[in-house]
């Protein structure tokens, strides 16, 4: 597994992160399969206060406790929830950052945390209390280093102008190539990571393509009808034999320069070796292929928060 480094920082995570989300709440099962993901090269996990309302930190702190040098771990906050209650609210408040991030401290049984991101955000926001409370954490050695999440350009662009953060997490996949024309500029230009997340579309770039757009995609996704969908499938197989549609997805999600690493989920041990032996297998496809690619899929935009 290849690792690079993350934006402007001094961390250095693997090219293919694992998201624990999907990891459910089985304890030992998610701490077999972060074993699994650690000993083949992963070093990122991606987790967030708000999945099961903070008992996917506890499994990955578990899972982390007797090997946490040699992992980075990645969590999020602004979904603001109180124990015992299955609901939550928006608050990226400078209070509310500071409360939440000892909360996932003590979840995650670390004394620091590695990358802290913004789980979402809008211009409505007050951004500058946000970005001191990120400050006043690194400043106190509680996080490494911070970032945002998010798929809005015009929030994107403000955190870039704004602050010093060093990641990025954003959807991006052949299917769904928004961010190309608006955010990986960005990114490039102020030296921050990006973790590409959905390479595989939500399954619709997975081997088992077929059998999840006839389950979930009957009025297609995005720009994409659903007979658009099928004859892209065909077209890829006929001008790339050699590669399953799930190689040319994540080949693709991973090959522009602005990708520091590609975020997967797995609910099962079975899927997630799949998954990490297909990201191993990419190697093979040649630099032919991207544009190839790129000429078959859809140049999209966003037409919201630009």
């Amino acid at each position: 597994m290849k690792k690079r480094q993350l934006g402007k920082s001094d961390i250095e995570i693997s090219d293919l992160t694992l998201g624990c989300m999907s990891l459910g709440t089985n304890v030992q099962q998610g701490k077999k399969m972060i074993d699994y993901a650690l000993d083949k090269g992963i070093n990122h996990l991606d987790t967030a206060d708000l999945y099961h309302f903070g008992e996917n930190e506890k499994i990955v702190g578990e899972a982390i406790k007797h090997r946490r040098s040699d992992v980075v771990v990645t969590t999020k906050v602004g979904n603001h929830f109180e124990k015992g209650k299955d609901d939550w609210f928006w608050d990226p408040s400078k209070k509310y950052i500071h409360k939440a991030v000892r909360d996932s401290l003590q979840r995650l049984n670390t004394d620091y945390i590695d990358v802290y991101m913004l789980h979402g955000g809008t211009l409505e926001d007050p951004i500058d209390e946000t970005i001191e409370a990120f400050d006043e954490l690194k400043k106190d050695g509680l996080i490494r280093t911070y970032g945002i999440s998010s798929i809005r350009p015009n929030v994107v662009r403000e955190y870039a102008i704004r602050s010093s953060i060093d990641i990025l997490m954003t959807q991006y996949s052949l299917l769904d190539r928004r961010p190309e024309e608006a955010i990986l500029p960005i990114a490039e230009e102020n030296k921050i990571g990006v973790v590409a997340r959905g390479p595989l579309a939500q399954g619709l770039l997975s081997n088992k393509a077929d059998e999840v757009l006839d389950k979930k995609a009957e009025d297609g996704y995005l720009d994409y009808s659903y007979s658009e969908l099928k004859s892209l499938y065909y077209e890829l197989e006929q001008a790339l034999p050699d590669s399953s549609l799930q190689q040319l997805a994540m080949y693709y999600a991973a090959n522009h320069p602005a990708i520091t690493s590609t975020v997967f989920g797995a609910s099962s041990l079975e899927q997630l070796e799949k998954n990490i032996a297909v990201h191993q297998s990419i190697n093979e496809i040649t630099d032919a292929a991207y544009p190839i690619l790129q000429q078959l899929s859809k140049a999209s935009q966003y037409e919201q928060h630009r």
